[in-house]
């Protein structure tokens, strides 16, 4: 238990992770990239980034990388910014700086101090929820009410200390 702890590699760190396809910070793309080995994004990416079943596929974002759309992938590793779902089939990494809006499903997650999620962190043993169900399942929130106000007859609120009318 207070043994040696297991290290991972990150391929921000200059692991061994070899990329075949690097999408330079210059880039935009626009679409769905299916990707059937490591890929780096260093530059923007607006569409879903899914890697195929069957091999052990990573998906890097750099810190100037920014994925706007869904990610699936073994491992992911994020840097910079993804404006939607992850799932991995084995690891995620949120590296300081790094930001997510949308929920992430992993087997194992290593999480540093200065990533910042804005989401739900679902374990992937976790099957009964698929993912972005539960955002969509809470009950819309209702306005606040001011417990000085009252409601009047034409239904709208009136200040109970001055009797004035408000929205």
């Amino acid at each position: 238990m207070f043994g040696k702890s297991k290290k991972f590699s990150s391929p921000l760190q200059g692991g061994q992770e070899k990329f075949e396809t690097i999408i330079g910070p210059q880039v935009e793309v626009h679409g769905h990239l299916r990707v059937k080995e490591s890929v780096r994004i260093d530059g923007t990416v607006i569409g879903d980034v899914q890697a195929t079943t069957g091999q052990s596929v990573t998906v890097v974002v750099g810190p100037t990388g920014k994925v706007q759309g869904n990610i699936l992938a073994d491992f992911v590793v994020v840097a910079g910014q993804v404006l939607g779902n992850i799932e991995a089939r084995e690891r995620v990494e949120l590296h300081p700086q790094s930001r997510v809006e949308g929920d992430t499903r992993y087997a194992s997650i290593a999480i540093e101090h200065g990533a910042t999620v804005l989401g739900l962190l679902l374990h992937a043993s976790d099957k009964a929820a698929p993912i972005g169900a539960a955002i969509s399942a809470m009950p819309a929130a209702s306005p606040a009410v001011n417990p000085a106000t009252k409601p009047s007859a034409t239904g709208a609120r009136t200040d109970a200390r001055s009797g004035v009318a408000g929205q």
